[in-house]
């Protein structure tokens, strides 16, 4: 009897003749998110009939970390702990009974169960009720103290009968669902020190897209603390795509010149606009085919549709929005699930929040926006940004 997790995917079974691509890629991205806890992951990971499986967990608490790792790979749609044993009615009978018990740890009576058979192998010589029926008879003579409930028991044992090897699993932990990173393509994401950005990053991730995020530091009127909150907000997305990278980029001398030469109104537009700029030309740079941000709609005076129109006219590339329809309710529910929300709001201003005028012009113009940067050398001050844009090291 071997400890073993069962793997579902849910969405890319759907893929038709793309499906190997995307499970491959799942694939792989599982043996990464594992590979911090074991060395010899790729070893234990298999797939087999719409199913992955980790074997080889020797302990509950390797298992245990196993399973909070998983649960924020995106594609995994939930994680299943159990046991995995020759297609021996006797063996699948003591493998249910420790399954069983182990289950019962972490409830408080009364307990009740039922047997859930699946057998894919139709040359086994019992069909899935008669399985069901065994299995229920030896759990109830083995495991003191528990009844049988078919309709809403505190243990759902589900058993899987395969060619060669049956797969005994109780209960789930869900995993992100959506399409495994790197599936999507690759793209810029725009973050700041605040709740929204985080959010919309991990949406990115979950919709198959490798994110770069790439924040725009303007030292010393925003302080390392105020860039060191950004790192740790990576770190925390990193769990959901290992690979991905911080990209800091010096913002000061552009804010610098917006102040000293712009109306002040029009401050913020332009100082999005040239954001764009900048984050279009690492785009290039990195082969992605998007920018994403954390806008949502009417949150704030850049966020209406005018002044959206007017700073994304100035990307080469899609500006896609995950968050635009979100309340805010929705967006901090989401940033406290994914681990980013305590980060977020402590107090260390990014160079957007110090930089907002008392009355920012919430229905901008293009031809007013592209008036006011007349005042700016725009092309020398983009490259020079993008050019000493720098890789921050996360550890």
């Amino acid at each position: 009897m071997e400890r073993v997790l069962l793997i579902r995917y849910g969405e890319i079974s759907l893929k038709g003749r793309n499906r190997r691509q995307f499970e491959n890629r799942l694939h792989e991205n599982i043996v990464s998110a594992l590979s911090a806890l074991d060395k010899n992951a790729r070893d234990r990971v298999s797939r087999s009939h719409g199913r992955f499986y980790v074997a080889g967990l020797q302990t509950a608490q390797l298992e245990t970390q196993a399973i909070d790792v998983l649960s924020r790979v995106p594609g995994i749609v939930a994680i299943s702990p159990g046991f995995a044993v020759d297609s021996d009615l006797e063996a699948i009978k003591k493998a249910a009974i420790s399954a069983v018990k182990l289950a019962m740890e972490d409830l408080s009576q009364p307990v009740t169960f039922k047997v859930d058979t699946r057998r894919a192998d139709k040359s086994f010589p019992l069909t899935s009720p008669e399985v069901n029926q065994e299995l229920g008879a030896a759990i109830l003579r083995n495991v003191p103290g528990i009844g049988v409930d078919v309709h809403n028991p505190s243990i759902h044992l589900t058993v899987e009968i395969r060619p060669g090897r049956t797969y005994i699993y109780r209960g789930q932990v869900p995993g992100p669902g959506g399409l495994p990173v790197g599936t999507s393509g690759r793209g810029i994401l725009l973050l700041s020190g605040g709740i929204d950005s985080p959010a919309a990053g991990y949406l990115a991730m979950k919709r198959g897209v490798a994110v770069d995020a790439l924040h725009f530091w303007s030292y010393p009127i925003t302080g390392v603390r105020a860039r060191d909150k950004v790192v740790d907000i990576c770190k925390v997305l990193r769990k959901y795509s290992p690979d991905l990278r911080l990209l800091v980029a010096p913002f000061t001398k552009i804010q610098t010149e917006i102040m000293d030469k712009c109306p002040e109104k029009y401050r913020v537009i332009i100082m999005r606009r040239m954001m764009m700029r900048v984050a279009s030309s690492i785009c290039r740079d990195v082969g992605g085919l998007a920018i994403f941000t954390g806008d949502n709609l009417g949150q704030v005076a850049s966020q209406t549709l005018e002044s959206l129109r007017v700073i994304g006219s100035v990307s080469e590339y899609p500006v896609l929005r995950p968050l635009l329809c979100f309340d805010k309710v929705e967006t901090v529910r989401l940033a406290q699930q994914i681990g980013t929300y305590d980060i977020s709001i402590l107090p260390y201003e990014d160079c957007c929040s110090v930089f907002v005028p008392k009355h920012p012009v919430t229905k901008p113009r293009l031809d007013a926006a592209e008036e006011a940067e007349e005042f700016l050398d725009v092309d020398a001050l983009v490259e020079e940004c993008a050019t000493n844009t720098e890789v921050f090291d996360l550890g």
